[in-house]
């Protein structure tokens, strides 16, 4: 049986955020990601910033289906 470590916990958490951010702009174009760093005053750290994240939550995407490819070979 696979345990679920660490990585695989914030994976999930940052496909979530992920999940909601792109619900919210399909439904109300509002992108709650770029309105969080907009309270940082620079502009090219903000920018900096909601690109780092996004980068992240792609790199959690990759994890997570990882995950679920390792689970299905334990399962089977």
């Amino acid at each position: 049986m696979y345990r679920v470590n660490l990585l695989d916990k914030l994976s999930f958490i940052l496909v979530i955020i992920g999940a909601f951010n792109w619900g919210l702009v399909g439904l109300f174009n509002f992108n709650l990601i770029s309105k969080f760093f907009s309270l940082i005053p620079s502009e090219s750290i903000t920018v900096f910033l909601s690109r780092l994240l996004y980068i992240l939550i792609g790199l959690a995407a990759v994890n997570i289906l990882k995950f679920f490819m390792t689970c299905y070979k334990t399962n089977k």
